[in-house]
């Protein structure tokens, strides 16, 4: 008497669309996650910080190239690169970045002079390139003048944490690493009322009277200034 031996069925699961793996008969292909959609979200997070310094903007424009190549590659190699909901995550990310930060930095820009203060900035108070460090007549003009001015807190110019007096210098650079700037690059700040500054990187805006002394004030830890800012507003 013969015996047949039972049927087996065996199931056949196809994996999912974004899975690493596809079947291939009895080989496994492995599929690459797009190297250029998980940069383009890194770069889409670390763009968010353009919203406070303006020049980080080149953050997410690089995040949304990089979302568009890695779009460019689903359509090239479909069955070889996988992370389509990475890529769309870096690319909404990226462009709503590039549209929000510039709107953000305008409406700051056109908003923050006080009402009766002019904006200046550093360009008008530095000597010319080849020139000696000392005070051009544009600025000479500004002496008395209540201005708008911002800069950065110079590391060496506050003993304490807190202080009312401080000297700005106009560059993060200068800011960190110290060191002697120009005398041109330099304003002594006097805040008024009950104003305190604090030790910090983050830009600062100030409104005040601007004195401008021909002869240079010897100062603490630097050569002098020719320039003084009595600050009524502190931002």
């Amino acid at each position: 008497m013969e015996t047949t031996a039972p049927t087996v069925h065996r199931e056949i699961k196809t994996p999912p669309a974004d899975s690493p793996i596809l079947s291939g008969g009895d080989t496994e292909v492995y599929r690459a996650v797009s190297r250029a959609a998980i940069a383009s979200t890194v770069l889409g997070v670390l763009g968010l910080s353009s919203f406070s310094m303006a020049f980080l903007l080149i953050l997410p424009v690089a995040g949304l190239l990089l979302a568009l190549q890695a779009f460019q590659s689903f359509r090239r190699f479909p069955d070889e690169i996988i992370g389509k909901p990475i890529a769309r995550v870096g690319l909404v990310v990226c462009l709503l970045t590039c549209f929000l930060a510039p709107a953000y930095h305008t409406y700051v820009y056109m908003t923050e002079v006080p009402e009766g203060y002019a904006r200046t900035d550093f360009a008008t108070l530095m000597s010319p390139l080849g020139k000696p460090d000392f005070p051009p007549q544009a600025a000479l003009d500004l002496n008395g003048s209540k201005v708008f001015i911002k800069g950065y807190i110079h590391p060496t110019s506050m003993d304490t944490v807190v202080s009312k007096r401080f000297v700005l210098v106009p560059d993060l650079g200068t800011c960190c690493f110290g060191g002697q700037p120009p005398l041109t690059h330099m304003i002594e700040v006097s805040l008024v009322g009950d104003q305190h500054a604090q030790k910090s990187y983050r830009k600062q805006r100030l409104a005040g009277t601007l004195s401008v002394n021909p002869n240079l004030k010897p100062i603490e830890g630097l050569t002098g200034v020719f320039y003084q800012l009595r600050a009524d507003i502190l931002k």
